[in-house]
């Protein structure tokens, strides 16, 4: 039986370091989807440009320089042998005239002089090493030349029995100078291709960017931009639709739990106002006392645990002081506890559900009280975001219950003893409220000793 063939994995010395790479690579990689998108266009182009550019231009400038030099060099050897059979001066003078014109080479033959002292070859030059292997091929005599020196011209010298040789050769004899020609084009070419590209993308960015403005805007309970429409490409328009379908069955599941909500809070306000008007026939004595708390205190539940039920969802978001609304809810607060305001920049005017903001502040603040003597609340707004802070000097609250606390009737103690004055649910609404403004509540240590719970919302 043949072997099962296993999965390739690296081993774990390799693997690290490997996934550190990986890791650090993606970390600086763009995040977004339109500089994501831009480098899926770009990089293969670029990619591809480069494969031609080494491939097929880099080839056939050397093919093509090699050739133009063969030639070149071939004519400086039929030069040469002409020279050497033919040495009378007349013959000389006939060689030059005969080179310039018919070869579109400047020749010029100096008797008795040495070859210039050798220069160092450029390291990228590809016309000159291509001379230089021609010349030792064909001519196989000492030689000078400089590609450099002359932006036109090309010199070269080779050393003869009593002479030496000058040739001057215009450049384009030698080498294939039209190549940046084809560069031009092709960078030419890619910028314009990558600008339409840009273009396009972009419009087709922005229909995915709208919805999520318009997701986000759901998501803090404000109403969507008035100019929202599915638009942009078929995947795009489905999932426009998708969501807008979504939050009509989202509103029309609020509204009707809203309603059903409200048709049972009227049914048992009726009941409890039976119950106090009944009550108020009766002449007062102890029972009549304790019947009527226990109504105030239904009363007082049923109204928590309709705004519980309801969120607060239907107000309308208005521009509101938070200055304001500490103040008033320092007013209110039950006891007589010291509580301190203080709000940065005020005036500190943001939009808002004003009513339920307040419950949920209240909520945090008539929680802190009910266990402490000092309460500090402060609010700043920053980064985008409202942040209030209410820190007392309490009891607090183990970390590892703080987010039950979160959790309707909830009670640190375990026990629903209805006599305490709460019914486990201002945590929860505070906590159903911020979210509701796309924010949310954290409890931590305070400062002052006892509990800190930080609503944050953004603005």
């Amino acid at each position: 039986m043949d072997a099962i063939a296993k999965p390739l994995t690296l081993p774990p010395a390799r693997r690290r370091p490997l996934q550190r790479l990986l890791a650090a690579f993606g970390d600086r990689m763009p995040k977004g989807l339109y500089a994501r998108a831009l480098i899926i266009i770009i990089a293969p182009m670029v990619l591809l440009q480069s494969v031609l550019t080494f491939v097929f231009l880099e080839r056939h400038w050397q093919t093509v320089t090699r050739r133009l030099s063969t030639v070149t060099v071939q004519n400086i050897a039929m030069l040469i042998d002409m020279y050497k059979v033919f040495p009378q001066e007349a013959n000389t003078i006939t060689l030059i005239r005969l080179a310039e014109q018919d070869l579109g080479l400047r020749v010029r033959i100096v008797p008795g002089e040495e070859l210039p002292q050798a220069r160092s070859k450029p390291f990228f030059d590809l016309l000159d090493s291509t001379l230089s292997d021609e010349i030792t091929r064909q001519i196989g005599r000492p030689y000078w030349i400089d590609t450099v020196g002359r932006s036109n011209l090309v010199d070269i010298r080779v050393k003869l029995d009593d002479a030496v040789m000058h040739v001057l050769a215009r450049r384009s004899q030698t080498y294939a100078s039209n190549s940046q020609i084809f560069l031009l084009w092709m960078v030419g070419t890619s910028l314009v291709l990558l600008t339409v590209a840009v273009l396009f993308l972009r419009n087709q960015i922005k229909p995915i960017l709208r919805l999520s403005e318009a997701a986000d805007s759901f998501g803090k309970g404000r109403p969507p931009p008035e100019d929202f429409r599915p638009r942009g490409a078929r995947e795009v328009r489905q999932a426009a639709h998708a969501f807008i379908e979504m939050r009509d069955r989202i509103e029309r599941y609020v509204e009707q739990r809203t309603v059903m909500l409200a048709g049972v809070s009227h049914d048992l306000r009726t009941v409890l106002t039976r119950f106090k008007l009944q009550l108020a026939m009766f002449e007062d004595n102890p029972e009549i006392e304790a019947m009527r708390a226990d109504v105030d205190e239904m009363q007082a539940m049923l109204e928590d645990y309709m705004a519980f039920a309801k969120g607060d969802s239907g107000e309308e978001i208005v521009r509101a002081d938070i200055g304001e609304i500490l103040n008033e809810v320092k007013s209110q607060a039950h006891g007589t506890k010291d509580i301190s305001i203080a709000v940065d920049g005020a005036p500190l005017v943001v939009p808002v559900r004003r009513h339920a903001f307040k419950r949920a502040v209240a909520n945090l603040v008539n929680n802190a009280a009910r266990f402490a003597e000092h309460v500090n609340v402060s609010a700043v707004r920053q980064n985008g975001a409202l942040t209030v802070s209410v820190e007392d000097d309490g009891p607090g609250i183990p970390e590892a219950e703080r987010e039950d606390v979160f959790r309707p009737f909830y009670r640190i103690d375990h026990a629903r003893n209805q006599d305490a004055g709460s019914t486990g649910l201002g945590l929860a609404i505070a906590r159903d409220i911020a979210r509701i403004h796309g924010g949310d509540i954290a409890l931590s240590d305070s400062p002052l000793g006892g509990l800190k719970a930080v609503l944050k919302v953004p603005v």
